[in-house]
């Protein structure tokens, strides 16, 4: 059993920096995490991609976003981030973090919703122009 909460979502302007936080209970080695954000009126979109195994982590974000977020994660913290620079209007939307419901042993993770077992609440992130 994972539990999920993300913080750090609020309001910016066009050009400005959010981090988003997702803090994980449970054991997270070995298991796929994701970040994913609905925007009003789309569907859930998959950001980027983790898993950890032991020490490392291994992680990457989607092309549509490669250049602006990056992603990090404190394995002493059991903590995901989601870094989002140079924000755009067409960000906004509701950002959740998800994991996996098994481990796995690879080091790359797909970013489809059904691999996901586990949804945090979401933090929201608006962005004007």
């Amino acid at each position: 059993q994972v539990q999920l909460v993300e913080s750090g979502g609020g309001s910016v302007q066009a050009g400005g920096s959010l981090t988003l936080s997702c803090a994980a209970s449970g054991n997270t080695d070995s298991v796929c995490m994701a970040w994913f954000r609905q925007a009003p009126g789309k569907e859930r979109e998959g950001l980027g991609d983790s898993i950890t195994h032991g020490s490392t982590s291994y992680m990457g974000v989607a092309d549509f976003v490669k250049g602006r977020f990056t992603m990090s994660k404190d394995n002493a913290k059991n903590t995901l981030y989601l870094q989002m620079n140079s924000l755009k209007p067409e960000d906004t939307g509701r950002y959740y973090c998800a994991a996996a419901g098994t481990g796995g042993g690879g080091t790359m993770c797909p970013l489809s919703e059904n691999v996901y077992r586990y949804w945090g609440r979401g933090t929201q992130v608006t962005v004007s122009s």
